[in-house]
């Protein structure tokens, strides 16, 4: 009979690890499985083992590819399975291709004559998934934000980012959830970033893998009304709670997605988004809306309607459609394209609830407060 042994953690079992086991036992006529302890998970992964260990040998046990099960208490990083593997002295230590331990499992096997047998990469027969990506998806939240951004926009992509200049934004309710999406798609409030998380993904690697900027996760996953600097990656200046902005705030749905990847080809005004990113920068720094309108204006008229976005509802030059979009008499402070702008949803600041909620009573403006989650 030959024997065969593998080694791992293992410890959430997945329809990956099934697919070795059958591999590996294809091998021989019998399989043992190592795990590690609870002890070795934490010293080598600094994570807490999914279940004790006598209920993860239980599982492993129960399996029908599996013939044995074993428990790696060795504290030699990649060995822990040493001494029931000298014990046991199996014919077969089989691994996969991207085992980082092979020399030290090699030395192993030749002090028994054991044959190392690399098991080629084959078609996955599920969805790739690692423990890691499982644990991230059964903390992600139930729901998410998503997110505003009065000034400061591109200056997130790590090509265009500027040392000394900043990004302002800001997380916004109502929420999203994986079954529940109450806005458009393709709006330019950060929907990737949530989704995302929602899904226990990195959404700043994400966003960085498709060319675009970390503001929208990053300000999804740390909530509240944010400053940052602009960099490679997201560094944190200021957060605020927002109340200043409560009742202040809408969205306007201009009607049209954009895909925000193609208009970052664009070119823009970068010295005008930093000067506008200052001001909001100082606006948050002072709780100041009047100074934060003055920043979205600078925002909407130096860098949106410079590059030829089309003049929203409130700025006198908007097609009729647009100037009859608002109530008579009602006049927002400021406005500005989300995201990339060239549609999607704009937002808009008003000097009280009852301006904003006028507006909100016509089709296309919803209102939105700032988000910010209790931790």
């Amino acid at each position: 009979m030959t024997r065969v042994f593998v080694s791992g953690c293992y410890d959430i079992i997945h329809a990956g690890h099934i697919q070795f086991f059958r591999e590996a036992r294809a091998l021989g006529e019998h399989l043992t499985v190592s795990f590690a302890s609870a002890e070795v998970l934490w010293l080598h992964k600094q994570r807490r083992s999914s279940l004790p260990d006598d209920h993860k040998r239980a599982v492993l046990a129960a399996l029908d590819t599996v013939d044995g099960v074993v428990l790696g208490t060795g504290l030699e990083e990649g060995l822990d399975f040493k001494d029931e593997f000298l014990r046991l002295r199996p014919d077969i230590l089989a691994v996969t291709e991207d085992d980082k331990y092979g020399p030290l499992k090699r030395e192993l096997c030749a002090q028994v004559g054991a044959r190392y047998v690399v098991l080629p990469k084959t078609p996955p027969q599920f969805s790739p998934v690692s423990t890691t990506q499982i644990v991230r998806f059964i903390r992600a939240p139930e729901v998410a934000p998503l997110r505003v951004d009065f000034a400061g926009g591109w200056l997130d992509v790590p090509r265009f980012s500027r040392p000394g200049a900043f990004v302002v934004n800001c997380a916004i309710s109502p929420t999203v959830s994986l079954r529940d999406w109450p806005y458009e798609r393709n709006a330019g409030l950060g929907g990737s970033g949530a989704w995302a998380l929602l899904n226990g993904r990195d959404g700043v690697g994400s966003e960085l893998d498709l060319g675009v900027g970390w503001q929208d996760p990053a300000v999804i996953s740390e909530t509240g009304l944010c400053v940052w600097r602009s960099g490679q990656r997201p560094t944190l200046e200021l957060k605020h709670n927002g109340e200043f902005l409560r009742g202040h705030l809408a969205l306007y749905w201009t009607g049209t997605p954009h895909d925000t990847p193609d208009l970052a080809k664009l070119p823009r005004d970068y010295d005008a988004i930093a000067r506008a990113a200052a001001t909001a920068r100082e606006a948050v720094w002072r709780s100041d809306l009047a100074l934060l309108a003055d920043a979205v204006r600078q925002s909407y008229a130096q860098v949106q309607r410079a590059e030829g976005m089309t003049p929203l509802p409130g700025d006198p030059q908007a097609p009729e459609a647009g100037r009859n979009a608002l109530p008579p008499g009602i006049q927002p402070l400021a406005w500005k394209y989300c995201g990339g702008g060239f549609g999607g949803y704009a937002v808009y600041l008003f000097a009280d609830q009852a301006q904003r909620d006028a507006a909100c009573a016509r089709p296309n403006f919803r209102p939105i407060e700032p988000y910010l989650a209790v931790r």
